[in-house]
């Protein structure tokens, strides 16, 4: 009954949410998604309010253990998303991927590891002495503001092995304020760049449509083909095409399985592979390390980017042995979507809003530190590093370092709603040189246990030397190459 209660809490929340957008115009003008209220919502519903204002149910409506186990839910939808991020596509080489977006890698590789080396700076040099935090503190910067919801709530089993289960509350509401941020900082950075001509396609005179004979000037096509347009082979949902002369139908084979049923399947074996990854690392390094006296570090590794792995490694299996299994991305980022809103209303629902009062000012610092070294990437490293469209380019990396992959890409279609520029298929190919690392990847869930059991100036040196290493590299390869106009990038030429 437990189970069924916690689906029916969070399914209320997002209805909730749903209903409060349509009733309140003001929120959905400041684009603040139906899970983040519907988690509000059911917070408010919950142990950590109702129960504390009306007597006699000190779980709310639904009780503790719903809640309890809202709480839960996060670990294992997190794995979900993250192995879904690469099934369905065609892998590019990584040369490819650089020469289509290397300024966008290294300017999201700065700002990210650039979390860090401020995050656990300021949190040693202020934070530490005036509020006694853990040095681990400064790491919620880059979970919460570069990882977003799903990290920050992923990372629990992380923060739990090492005794400060508190936070995942505080990463979570470091999350909560960089969506805000990322909206409001973008828009009043929108309007700058307009003022300021920094913009290409949006004026004050409004959008330069298509048609205007400013295309000519730039020199390119209107409405350019972006990653996003590319051709696909036609394998609608439960479709099946005319097999050629001589090969065995397969239709039998398509409708022996529900489509949606199939890319779940998917996903669970990639899952399980990484499953299995991490069980043989963590044994490899009982077997090794463990046996020389070395603090563990991947037994406070949560599962999530192994089953990212997971998912790279299923993709290139079926694609190279099973091509003719009916697999489309569109479905995945469904799912994905699907798994993050019910993560994102667990969680919230399961926020302990004690742990952020005890801890509210150090995080209101560290938060504000954070937005000041997103602003300075953003105001005096961005046109340094991107040639061309420096604006455009650069506002998307803004939106996801506030949160939210969805925020950059709402700012971008905001200041270049045809997709002219290069900026949407170089922020979609950097993906693919960044998740893996950081923004919730393999170098997010390694940093608690690391600075836990080694210390916060060994890691924060270490950021900080890539930190510079990213951003010197963007300035003197890509920062010096020609400027052009180019719709398409072409590596350092751009």
């Amino acid at each position: 009954m437990t189970a069924t209660l916690v689906f029916i809490l969070v399914s209320l929340g997002l209805l909730s949410g749903k209903l409060t957008l349509i009733l309140f115009p003001a929120l959905r003008r400041c684009f603040v998604p139906s899970s983040i209220i519907g988690g509000l919502l059911a917070l408010l519903i919950g142990p950590e309010v109702w129960g504390r204002l009306i007597p006699g149910q000190p779980g709310g409506p639904f009780g503790e253990e719903v809640y309890f186990y809202c709480g839960k839910l996060p670990g294992f939808l997190i794995s979900v998303v993250f192995a879904g991020l690469f099934l369905g596509e065609s892998l590019p080489k990584v040369r490819e991927i650089w020469r289509r977006a290397g300024p966008q890698v290294a300017f999201g590789q700065a700002t990210a590891w650039g979390m860090y080396a401020v995050g656990l700076g300021i949190t040693m040099v202020l934070l530490v002495p005036l509020f006694d935090v853990p040095p681990v503190f400064g790491t919620l910067l880059e979970i919460g503001f570069e990882g977003g919801h799903g990290t920050a709530a992923g990372m629990s089993a992380s923060f739990e092995s090492i005794g400060w289960a508190e936070g995942t509350d505080l990463a979570l509401s470091v999350a909560t304020v960089g969506v805000v941020f990322g909206v409001g900082v973008g828009m009043l950075l929108i309007n700058w760049g307009v003022r300021q001509g920094h913009t290409r396609f949006l004026t004050t005179d409004g959008y330069q449509s298509a048609e205007s004979p400013s295309d000519a000037a730039l020199g390119k096509a209107a409405n350019p083909p972006t990653s996003d347009q590319r051709p696909r082979p036609e394998v609608g949902l439960g479709k099946s095409r005319r097999p050629p002369a001589g090969e065995p139908d397969d239709r039998y084979v398509v409708r022996s399985i529900d489509a949606i049923s199939l890319h779940i399947a998917v996903i669970g074996l990639s899952i399980g592979v990484g499953a299995v990854l991490l069980m043989a690392l963590q044994f490899m390094e009982t077997q090794t390390l463990g046996r020389l006296g070395v603090k563990p570090l991947l037994s406070h590794m949560p599962l999530f980017p192994l089953a990212m792995i997971g998912g790279i490694i299923v993709q290139r299996w079926l694609s190279r042995f099973l091509p003719r299994l009916k697999l489309e991305r569109e479905v995945y980022v469904r799912l994905q979507g699907v798994a993050l809103d019910f993560l994102i209303v667990s969680a919230m629902a399961a926020l302990s809003l004690r742990a952020i009062a005890a801890n509210l000012a150090p995080l209101l610092i560290l938060m504000a530190v954070g937005t000041a070294w997103i602003l300075a990437m953003f105001l005096f490293v961005a046109p340094r590093i991107f040639r061309s469209f420096w604006f455009e380019r650069g506002i998307g990396d803004l939106g996801q370092s506030f949160g939210m992959t969805a925020t950059g890409l709402l700012l971008m279609k905001i200041v270049d709603p045809e997709y002219r520029s290069p900026a949407m298929e170089a922020f979609g190919y950097k993906q693919l040189l960044f998740e893996p690392f950081v923004g919730g990847g393999l170098v997010t869930a390694m940093s608690v246990p690391l600075v836990a059991n080694y210390g916060p100036w060994p890691f924060c040196i270490f950021a900080t030397l890539l930190t510079i290493f990213w951003i010197a590299l963007g300035i003197m390869v890509f920062g010096r190459a020609p400027r052009t106009v180019a719709v398409a990038d072409s590596g350092p030429a751009e």
